[in-house]
């Protein structure tokens, strides 16, 4: 370990041994070429923000994104390849470019069909919807659930969208209180042929970040992740066991490792953890998840060097990995491996069958974007009364109500607890810390009598976490309203408030102390006192449940039910009810507010997260950047998603 340290501090270079710098072929063994990108995200068009623009190969900066020009650069460095693997440790979809998200993330996945990918591992956002959805709908291509309005739209080709053609797959995502009977397949052996025509095999493994069923995306109760290191290393012993003797992991979990994409500095992260201890028999660790750039070599437990890659973000880089094997053993001739991230560049000329595929879905969505799915009598707006309610914060809590009363649906297979509707909802419109679930007002438009379009719903609600109906107690219900107050290092009075939904009414005490300004005899749900003791099923989204908005109250909720994601679920509502309609600002009462002494207190509105250009980060990044998360890890660096 003190050895490795020292190497840490200075940087390795992506060769195992000076014979593999020197290496340009090696034809008594047999090549093999691993390609793989990590967290695109359904970014087909380009990388957001100063994401675009990435630095390495000793200070060099380039202009990079976008699936067209990645289909040429993959076309250059497989030329004349003969066993060449082109796969993905995660994140591939829960697109957050509109092009894709908007149609169900399909757009994504015919792209990764024409660039030919042979496999991927699930990160935590394949699990964003279920693992139906993933294997049902991404694999197999059935509609969830209207064929042509939520999913199944029609690609670039003309023809309607028929699923991967690869496989998606984890061994340490599990069903709850299982240990073993993978959701996905744990590993897949491919095979390539020495000169004389014997076939060798390659396994992978792959891992999903540990903990993704209680991220807030991936919030998902039926499920579970097994530990990382014990998990690799028991298929690792099984692969071998098989005569499988060239072993590469794919693993959806990262690290940071300095700002040269294709160097590594002072690593440190889950992902290095797992690289100094896993298996030996391991010859080659691909990361993804903490959208970082780095390209090294780390030792094994036996001290023989491996590499330890990841291909930072949104399309930005392509790694190749280059392994030679013994064609007597099928075993990894390691001194000889050699890995490079290449950057996917926009100075090429970009791939005409992809292009089409970029160009079909921006028009598609253009479209779509327009398209009116209700109406509005009068404009939602976030501006508060003293009171903190308001007209979109109010729309918003009853959409969170209607949603966590909707009736089980297929595509939700990863709920263990019965599905009892919710009796009330609270939405954070200005949280504590973290970001609100409302993105933006949604204003009348006279001009075309009111109509409300897809795209504005789309956007003004939303950073794809699903509303969640749990179990809470009167007096959890009672906490979390207390919480809306805190005392500011400088003494000042903070409000956070949260929207209550149609059937809620209650009153503060604007002269009370923080924790003692709501009298449970002053909240009312339908018509009914609050009672302490009872139990209620409340809805909010998962974000607030995990505490992650600041509201701990609401933490020891329990029998949670998934519901729908937040933008989608949120465009139902708005084609359900058709007519939207404001309402009187009556939920809330702020009592004795002219009384000396009276507070109410200051409400922090927090703007977007911003790149350093100025140009805002992703909601669902932003959510997770700026959630409140445990203590243990502030202080370190944390994945963006």
């Amino acid at each position: 370990m003190g050895t490795a340290a020292a190497t840490f501090a200075t940087g390795v270079p992506a060769h195992a041994t000076e014979h593999a710098r020197d290496a340009a072929s090696a034809v008594e063994y047999v090549d093999v070429q691993l390609l793989s990108i990590t967290d695109l995200h359904g970014y087909l068009q380009a990388a957001p923000g100063t994401n675009a623009t990435i630095s390495g190969n000793g200070g060099g900066t380039y202009t990079v994104g976008g699936v067209a020009y990645m289909a040429t650069h993959l076309a250059r460095l497989r030329a004349d390849r003969a066993n060449s693997f082109f796969f993905t440790p995660g994140d591939a979809f829960s697109g957050w470019e509109f092009d894709a998200a908007a149609f169900a993330d399909e757009p994504t996945i015919e792209a990764l069909n024409r660039m030919g990918l042979d496999f991927a591992t699930a990160g935590n956002h394949e699990f964003d919807k279920s693992p139906a959805f993933l294997r049902r709908h991404m694999e197999q291509g059935v509609a969830f659930p209207v064929e042509g309005r939520d999913a199944t739209f029609t690609d670039s080709s003309g023809a309607r969208f028929h699923g991967a053609d690869f496989r998606f797959h984890s061994a340490n995502v599990v069903r709850t209180g299982e240990q073993s009977g993978t959701v996905l397949p744990a590993y897949n052996i491919e095979t390539v042929r020495t000169a004389a025509g014997q076939e060798l095999r390659i396994g992978f493994i792959h891992l999903t970040a540990l903990g993704t069923e209680l991220f807030p995306c991936s919030f998902q109760p039926g499920l579970a992740t097994l530990a990382e290191v014990a998990t690799a290393d028991r298929y690792a012993a099984e692969l071998k066991a098989q005569g499988v003797n060239a072993i590469v992991l794919s693993l959806h979990d990262g690290a940071v490792a300095g700002a040269d994409f294709n160097s590594g500095t002072d690593p440190s992260g889950p992902a290095l953890d797992l690289a100094l201890r896993v298996s030996p028999d391991i010859d080659a660790i691909v990361t993804g998840h903490w959208h970082t750039r780095f390209n090294m070599m780390l030792p094994d437990p036996n001290g023989v060097p491996r590499p330890f890659v990841e291909a930072g973000c949104y399309g930005q880089l392509v790694n190749e990995i280059n392994l030679r094997l013994d064609p007597a053993t099928g075993k990894v001739v390691r001194e000889l491996t050699v890995s490079t991230n290449h950057p996917n560049t926009r100075d090429v000329t970009p791939d005409p069958a992809l292009k089409a595929v970029v160009d079909h879905w921006a028009g598609q969505a253009a479209a779509r974007d327009t398209g009116k799915i209700g109406k509005q009598t009068g404009s939602f707006v976030r501006t508060r009364n003293t009171a903190g309610e308001s007209t979109m914060g109010d729309l918003v809590a009853d959409w969170a109500l209607w949603a966590g009363s909707r009736p089980a649906d297929p595509e939700n297979d990863a709920n263990v607890h019965p599905n009892v509707a919710a009796q009330l909802a609270l939405v954070a419109v200005a949280p504590r810390v973290g970001v609100t679930v409302i993105a933006g007002d949604l204003v009348r438009d006279a001009a075309s009598g009111g109509a409300v379009t897809f795209g504005r719903c789309w956007r003004a609600v939303g950073f794809g976490d699903p509303i969640v109906s749990a179990t809470v107690t009167g007096q959890q219900i009672h906490d979390a309203l207390e919480q809306q107050w805190t005392t500011a290092a400088s003494g000042e009075l903070l409000f956070a408030p949260l929207a209550v939904s149609r059937n809620v009414r209650y009153a503060f005490n604007a002269l009370g102390g923080v924790g003692d300004r709501v009298n449970p005899a002053d909240v009312f749900i339908d018509g009914v006192a609050l009672s302490l003791t009872g139990t209620y099923r409340l809805a909010a989204p998962s974000y607030t449940f995990l505490a992650n908005d600041g509201y701990g109250a609401l933490s020891g909720f329990e029998a949670p039910y998934r519901h729908q994601r937040d933008f989608e679920s949120f465009v139902a509502y708005v084609r359900e009810t058709q007519t939207l309609t404001p309402a009187p600002l009556d939920r809330v009462t702020a009592a004795n507010t002219t009384r000396r002494g009276a507070d109410a207190g200051v409400v922090l509105d927090r703007g977007p997260l911003l790149y350093p250009d100025g140009t805002p980060l992703p909601r669902p990044e932003a959510a997770i950047l700026s959630a409140d998360r445990d203590r243990t890890d502030r202080d370190g660096p944390r994945p963006p998603c």
